[in-house]
């Protein structure tokens, strides 16, 4: 018997990020305009790699421990 497990996708859209980070929407598109988070621009659509939405949650834990 095989199983088969199936990897979260590697981009994901502005939305998901926002879920991901328990944040708004607009935030999200704020964050990705002010560069604080990475973001990818495939056709007319913006993504975010998931390893930016990891990073800027390490950074936040950094900045969060430094106080």
């Amino acid at each position: 018997m095989t199983t088969t497990t199936t990897e979260p996708p590697r981009l994901v859209r502005v939305e998901e990020a926002a879920r991901l980070l328990n944040v708004g929407r607009s935030l999200a598109y704020e964050l990705v305009r002010t560069g604080r988070l990475r973001s990818l621009k495939l056709g007319n659509r913006r993504l975010i790699p998931r390893e930016a939405i990891e990073e800027m949650i390490a950074a936040l834990t950094d900045e969060q421990g430094s106080h």
